[in-house]
């Protein structure tokens, strides 16, 4: 038993913490070139701020430091007490966002589908808000909501500040706009320690639904907090006829995360698969909208959302009348 204690002890010191961390990541992070990261310079610097004695709560924001030079929201490392993030992909844009806004335009009558809100707007528009892939979505729920706005002049659906979730929901919603089975994108995986060892890109491919599915025009809005999952549902609507992206670029990760639990127990996550388009581009940086919009601060004090109102006028007249939409700043 003793002897025990002692290997546990040992696996735990923090040298041991930082190789396997630094090794993990060294092997099967998958975005070393995307990133232009000299990994084994990161190496060299870090680790000699580390010795056996380092506290706990110094080790914790030394390997926050760390990981945070992959400038990746998809690598994290958790502790019983904290989270390390790497928030800067969306922190330096504006936020062409206002939950308040969104709301006004909800009201209280909106209907609710599971994860989705939405309502029918009083040019008839379709709205749908939806905040987080993770929040399941029902197949009935979507027939109800696709049938309710099946003679509307189009459908917005608002992905704003969506960080993401389940990829399974994003191909639960892109069968439902499509007649023709597609391939949305590619996903490769590594197959070695190598920074460039990976295996082919296997495609994803999207299957029209069998259920009821929708004609109108649609326009997405997004914005740079669109990550993850999110990510992934723009650049796969982008590819259908009748879908418009409008807003801002979106926030990227397009990598596929995975965990892995370091020695004395906090949990390492990162990306390990890399994500392509239809064009088989990484789809790590984020995806261009169609329309570039931002939210005015003008427009914000008179309870009016730029972006909404510039999806409202696309979808209405194919075009935006005579407002300047464009805007080169937003809030």
């Amino acid at each position: 038993m003793f002897s025990c204690r002692e290997n546990i002890n040992e696996d735990s010191d923090p040298v041991n913490v930082f190789e396997v961390l630094w090794n993990t990541l060294d092997q099967k992070y998958c975005f070393f070139d995307e990133k232009d990261v000299d990994w084994d310079d990161v190496y060299e610097r870090y680790s000699v701020r580390i010795d056996k004695n380092t506290q706990s709560d110094d080790l914790f924001k030394i390997l926050g430091e760390m990981i945070c030079e992959l400038h990746d929201g998809h690598v994290n490392l958790y502790s019983s007490n904290d989270v390390i993030r790497y928030w800067k992909w969306f922190e330096d844009y504006p936020s062409n966002f206002s939950e308040d806004l969104r709301d006004a335009y909800l009201g209280t009558d909106y209907q609710i589908s599971s994860g989705l809100r939405y309502k029918m707007l009083e040019d008839s528009i379709g709205y749908i808000a939806y905040s987080s892939f993770s929040s399941g979505i029902s197949d009935s729920g979507l027939d109800f909501i696709l049938s309710y706005f099946s003679n509307s002049p189009g459908i917005i659906i608002d992905v704003r500040n969506n960080s993401g979730g389940d990829l399974a929901n994003v191909e639960k919603i892109a069968c439902r706009f499509t007649e023709d089975k597609f391939v949305s994108g590619y996903i490769s995986h590594k197959n070695g320690p190598g920074h460039s060892d990976f295996s082919e890109l296997y495609p994803i491919k999207i299957e029209p639904s069998s259920r009821v599915r929708s004609d109108r025009k649609v326009v997405i809005l997004t914005n740079r907090s669109c990550y993850s999952a999110t990510n992934a549902f723009v650049s796969t609507m982008r590819q259908l006829p009748n879908v418009t992206i409008l807003g801002d670029k979106t926030g990227g990760g397009g990598g596929f995360p995975i965990n892995s639990e370091l020695p004395n127990g906090w949990i390492l996550r990162f990306s390990s698969c890399p994500m392509y388009d239809e064009t088989k581009s990484l789809t790590e940086d984020g995806i261009d909208p169609d329309y570039s919009v931002n939210l005015y601060q003008s427009d914000v004090e008179k309870n009016i959302d730029t972006i909404i109102e510039a999806a409202r006028s696309l979808l209405k007249t194919g075009s935006f009348n005579s407002r300047h939409w464009i805007s080169s700043e937003g809030i």
